[in-house]
């Protein structure tokens, strides 16, 4: 995780201190890419005094700790893993490694040399430290730090640890900093899908539940007041009534703002108050377990693509419509010619597409008007044939400036301004299906621009659905 801008700015004022404030000529400040790693992980200079060190390789930041160009640099990785062991046994370790004229050379590069009262090695460096930023056995990085012409005492290395101690827990803080943002955004993500498929959902319910209300209403108005199914009646348009205000509720939680929830006053105190007030628990790395979004399904479940017979998907649906219909004082016609060519396409998601809308189509035709399903018409498209079911209307028809947003979720253009209740949701739905079989939906508004009709005095829509046509190769 790369560092923030913050600690960037953290660190240059901490090298500044050390440049300004105990004379260190050359200061730099790495990260690993892997806390865990120890010394095997690779180093990242982040911030350096001077500015252009930040561009020196770990080569020749070794070469210069350990007395100048003529001395062979050790590897990169014993600045980890010689920054992390103790001086005693980083000494012995350095003089028994190399041969007895470079002993002087290497030791420098150990953590504490040059101490108060120990000799000043020569070389282009009087003193050099190396610190490791360390914190709950977590090797994050290394401050390396030198001065050319002065011996630092206790006071003075001190300081040094103090900075590399704050170095150590700033970018602990800063790693759980961005993990928590990373988590934050992982989870809105999550909540946007969840909430979308929540409204898909509800939406998706609203058209079964019409169906069974019409029908109970029918029922009811079939069956003599003394008949005893009349109460069965009765109770189904009961129900249907009570589910739909439910319905209302669902929307009005849902569509609920966060700006407009009551602004909440803790009863606890904080866990931070309860940590100065007790034991500090340790900082540790947050868990790199983050929710994943969902997996990208319809509102019917996962998509099972084969050959569909037009003529069998369509009739449940002119089934539930036509009740509607008569209920609404509309005039249903079905055009399908026999012997159509099956379509390819997922049998549930087409039929929730014209099934939304059919929905559209009767709720907004006025009574004494007439909702058209048309079938068998056939286009070529970039070498393939396609089919498409119309689905044609008496309505007011759609003004051309809502056409650029007509299948934006929640849209609902000059519709939002009557009185007819809805989502915008059945639009952005049908389309969202529809691409996932590889169709198209087209909007004609007045209906007569689709070529099907006679021009009218009723605008009306017509919206065409088309489908790849099945064939036998693709088995």
């Amino acid at each position: 995780m790369p560092a923030s801008p913050e600690f960037v700015l953290l660190c240059q004022s901490q090298i500044a201190v050390l440049t300004q404030g105990l004379g260190a000529a050359l200061s730099v400040v790495y990260l690993t890419d892997d806390p865990t790693a120890g010394g095997e992980a690779d180093l990242t200079p982040v911030a350096a005094y001077p500015e252009e060190a930040v561009d020196w390789s770990q080569e020749q930041i070794l070469r210069l700790l350990s007395g100048g160009p003529s001395t062979p640099p050790l590897p990169p990785q014993r600045l980890l893993t010689d920054a992390g062991r103790s001086p005693d046994s980083a000494s012995k370790a350095a003089k028994s490694s190399s041969p007895p004229s470079e002993r002087t050379s290497v030791e420098p590069e150990t953590a504490f040399q040059g101490s108060a009262g120990a000799f000043a090695e020569p070389g282009l460096y009087s003193q050099k430290i190396v610190l490791p930023l360390v914190y709950e056995g977590m090797m994050m990085g290394l401050l390396v730090t030198a001065c050319s012409d002065c011996l630092w005492g206790e006071q003075e290395q001190s300081q040094v640890e103090h900075i590399a101690q704050t170095l150590a827990i700033a970018r602990l803080l800063d790693q759980r900093s961005q993990w928590a943002e990373f988590e934050l955004h992982q989870r809105q993500v999550l909540q946007s899908q969840q909430r979308d498929q929540m409204d898909d959902l509800l939406h998706q319910f609203r058209n079964p539940l019409t169906a069974v209300r019409t029908f109970g209403k029918l029922l009811l108005r079939r069956v003599q007041p003394e008949d005893e199914n009349r109460t069965v009646a009765e109770g189904i348009v009961r129900e249907s009534d009570r589910l739909q205000d439910l319905l209302r509720q669902f929307d009005t939680v849902i569509d609920l703002d966060p700006a407009s929830l009551p602004e909440a006053s803790p009863a606890s105190p904080p866990r931070d108050a309860e940590v100065r007030s007790g034991g500090s628990p340790p900082l540790a790395l947050p868990s790199q377990a983050v929710p994943t979004s969902l997996e990208p399904r319809s509102v019917t479940g996962q998509m099972q693509i084969e050959a569909l017979d037009l003529a069998a998907v369509v009739e449940p649906l002119v089934s539930s419509a036509s009740a509607i219909a008569q209920e609404r004082g509309l005039t249903l016609q079905t055009e399908l010619p026999p012997d159509l060519p099956s379509v390819r396409g997922d049998r549930r998601a087409l039929q929730e597409v014209l099934n939304n809308l059919l929905d559209n189509a009767l709720k907004y035709t006025p009574s004494g008007g007439t909702v058209r399903l048309i079938g068998g018409i056939e286009r070529e498209l970039d070498g393939q044939t396609q089919q498409a079911i119309a689905i044609l209307d008496t309505g007011p028809g759609i003004p051309k400036a809502d056409f650029e947003h007509l299948f934006e979720r929640h849209f609902r253009g000059v519709q939002s301004q009557g009185e007819i209740p809805g989502t915008g949701l059945g639009l952005a739905i049908a389309r969202d299906l529809i691409s996932q079989m590889q169709g198209e939906i087209q909007v004609f508004s007045p209906a007569d621009e689709s070529g099907l009709i006679e021009p009218s005095t009723s605008p009306g829509t017509a919206f065409l659905v088309w489908l790849p046509i099945h064939v036998a190769s693709q088995d």
